[in-house]
């Protein structure tokens, strides 16, 4: 494995660390209603675990409720309760086939808690890439231990790595910042 190896592999997992970042703060809700907000809850369907999306369609009615149309009627009573049982505080209503989720508003007290949640999973995102970083830089150490490099081409590798990993620390930075916003924005 070479230096540019190395690099390659750091930079695509970091990348990664990045995307699942970002869909974890997909699951944290806003005020707003969106239908990605569903994408965690599970309902059973003929035995097996499956995603809502799989056994209704999930839509906007307006800014404020989100519309889950169920594809068979008898599985609209498990996907109301599968809804209310989550763990994201939303009280849905069933009108036949058609299931409403209105989105609460969000108090003052329940924002802050997002807020830390985000932050939370803002310091997970950053170990994750600090991790890939070690890893990578036992790589280049390595490399230079078994003499496949010049001290000079550790260095500089590891000088590159460190870029890399700031560079990708201001990216989550950015995200989470403008999650809080969001959050905060009334």
């Amino acid at each position: 494995m070479s230096i540019a190896d190395i690099k390659k592999t750091a930079e695509a997992k970091m990348a990664k660390s990045i995307e699942s970042f970002k869909t974890e703060l997909q699951k944290i809700r806003t005020g707003r209603a969106h239908p990605g907000i569903l994408d965690q809850v599970h309902v059973e369907y003929y035995g097996s675990m499956v995603p809502i999306s799989q056994v209704a369609n999930v839509s906007l009615l307006d800014a404020r409720t989100i519309s889950v149309q169920v594809w068979e009627k008898p599985m609209a009573a498990k996907v109301e309760k599968a809804i209310r049982e989550s763990d994201l505080g939303l009280n849905p209503s069933a009108q036949g086939e058609l299931i409403r989720v209105p989105m609460p508003p969000l108090s003052e007290e329940r924002r802050r808690d997002l807020v830390k949640v985000t932050k939370g999973a803002g310091e997970d995102a950053k170990v994750a890439v600090r991790n890939v970083r070690r890893d990578a830089n036992e790589h280049a150490k390595r490399l230079l231990k078994d003499k496949a490099i010049t001290e000079d081409e550790e260095r500089r590798s590891l000088d590159e790595l460190q870029k890399l990993t700031d560079k990708t620390v201001a990216e989550i930075d950015k995200l989470l910042a403008a999650k809080e916003a969001e959050i905060l924005a009334v």
